[in-house]
């Protein structure tokens, strides 16, 4: 395996990732991932004690495409941009064809006429396959900090 360039290609992934998020462009978002993949935004308490409680789950790319379909024509919230910091990617491993990779995250938050503030910050913890000559998540693991949920979380983490 040549790790420089697995890397490149995971931060490329991840970079696509939120480009999709920050920009607005939520009907590419589902494509990054695999036909059955797993999809959780679940607060740090849960995940460190093993409890499968999420605030979001989707268990296939169909789900992720409900998702977005959802925000698009049924959901009522306030215009938001949304701004996602990415640090720290971290391939842990790989077992087969699936490579670990950590990540931490921070989304900022800014509200038509308000100041920008510190939305959610947390971990990603996730599992890569390659798919179509390309690395696709098939697990993506949203682990936030806070044990106040956000009471606007209506894009993906």
């Amino acid at each position: 395996m040549d790790f420089p360039a697995l890397r490149f290609e995971v931060e490329e992934l991840y970079a696509a990732y939120v480009e999709c998020l920050d920009d607005d462009q939520l009907e590419r978002w589902p494509a990054l991932f695999t036909a059955d993949c797993l999809y959780k935004v679940i607060p740090r308490e849960n995940y460190d004690r093993g409890l499968p409680l999420a605030l979001i789950l989707c268990e296939s790319k169909g789900m992720l495409q409900d998702r977005v379909e959802a925000l698009r024509r049924t959901s009522v919230y306030a215009p938001r941009a949304l701004r996602h910091l990415v640090s720290n990617i971290r391939i842990k491993g790989h077992d087969g064809d699936v490579i670990r990779v950590q990540a931490n995250y921070a989304v900022l938050q800014t509200l038509t006429g308000e100041a920008t503030h510190v939305f959610n910050t947390g971990k990603y913890v996730d599992q890569l396959v390659r798919e179509d000559g390309q690395l696709k998540f098939k697990e993506k693991l949203c682990v936030f900090d806070s044990v106040v949920v956000p009471g606007s979380l209506v894009y993906p983490i």
